[in-house]
């Protein structure tokens, strides 16, 4: 069998299993509402929490150019500067900002641990953990969801996880080395958005978040020490040989930051309590208590999604194997820019599709 033959055949498994996917263009006219093949529809699947993203400030934001490579070589701008200064002012340490979340867990991951060294991931990580893991030197040992393996050296978990919506304790061994990826948390949760780590008193070795949620930018930034920092800047790989991030998006990002008020916090406080209350009227149960509400739906989600895309909702169905056989969902993600009038109106669409 050639390379391309065997791509053929691969394409038709994924096809026969009903695991094929496909990219639907969404033209956004505002924060929460996009065009879709010529209709509007009212969109609860961005991970948009501030409503930041469409935001008139931001949109001017995004000027300049390119990086043009490697910090290291031709790309450190007077704005990424900037950015990390604002990082550090905000949570209180070095900072280092990368070109993606998925960059900063890899650097973070192969650069910071050894071979010496056993690293405890929670079970429901998400993959760029579970992949830095995997390319670095060091042990892993895979825990039980929400609880800290023993006998590791660091544990790596995330603030708020973005399939089940759930929190952990993370005040487990609070001596314990610990990285916690906040990037749906920071912005959103904790004092001054600072993540669901600072809201439980813990202060983790390292933070990762990411500027293309609450901060409603592109783009990812790492906070730890500086000893660690100086040993990313100099070894991490995924900071080293790739270009940097771009001007336009670190100038948003240092925008996002700004705008991340507690006033969008509290008023996407508002929007969760009113969406959760609805759904436990209708008798729906949700998973985690934030702004990221699962609901688990089995083999009925992507009817579900299909149907609430019909009546101009778009929150497309988390399958396999991005989520385990038979906990298919629709992850319905709220935004402090949802209206009260949209969120009713969802929680009809939603009546209507499972009764």
């Amino acid at each position: 069998m050639t390379i391309r033959s065997e791509w053929r055949a691969r394409l038709q498994e994924v096809h026969k299993g009903g695991l094929e996917r496909s990219l639907r263009p969404l033209k956004m006219i505002s924060s929460t509402q996009a065009e879709m093949n010529g209709h509007r529809v009212e969109v609860f699947s961005s991970n948009d929490y501030l409503g930041l993203a469409q935001h008139p400030e931001m949109r001017e934001a995004w000027r300049g150019g390119g990086a043009g490579s490697s910090r290291l070589i031709a790309g450190s701008r007077p704005v990424h500067h900037l950015l990390e200064t604002a990082l550090e002012e905000h949570f209180g340490r070095p900072a280092l900002v990368f070109s993606s979340g998925y960059q900063a867990n890899l650097a973070v991951m192969t650069t910071l641990f050894r071979s010496q060294h056993t690293v405890g991931s929670d079970r429901l990580n998400h993959a760029s953990i579970i992949d830095g893991l995997r390319l670095g030197a060091c042990s892993v040992t895979i825990a039980e969801h929400g609880l800290f393996a023993p006998d590791v050296d660091a544990h790596v978990v995330e603030g708020l996880y973005s399939m089940d919506g759930d929190r952990i304790d993370l005040m487990q061994r609070p001596d314990e080395f610990l990285v916690v990826d906040e990037a749906h948390s920071v912005g959103a949760l904790g004092p001054g958005g600072r993540g669901v780590a600072a809201e439980q008193g813990r202060r983790p070795d390292v933070l990762v978040g990411t500027f293309g949620k609450s901060y409603g930018a592109s783009g990812a930034f790492v906070i730890l020490d500086e000893d660690a920092k100086r040993l990313l800047v100099s070894q991490g790989r995924s900071f080293v040989y790739t270009t940097a991030l771009a001007e336009p998006a670190a100038q948003a990002a240092l925008l996002g930051l700004a705008l991340a008020t507690d006033e969008r916090r509290g008023l996407l406080r508002s929007k969760v309590d009113r969406f959760r209350s609805g759904l436990n009227d209708l008798g729906v149960e949700a998973l985690g208590e934030d702004h990221v509400v699962p609901v688990v739906l089995g083999d009925k989600t992507m009817a579900a999604s299909d149907s609430l895309i019909q009546q101009g909702i778009f929150v497309p169905g988390i399958r396999y194997p991005t989520v385990k056989k038979g906990t298919e969902r629709l992850r319905f993600s709220l935004s402090s820019a949802h209206t009260d009038e949209s969120i009713d109106r969802v929680l009809e669409a939603l009546s209507l599709c499972l009764s």
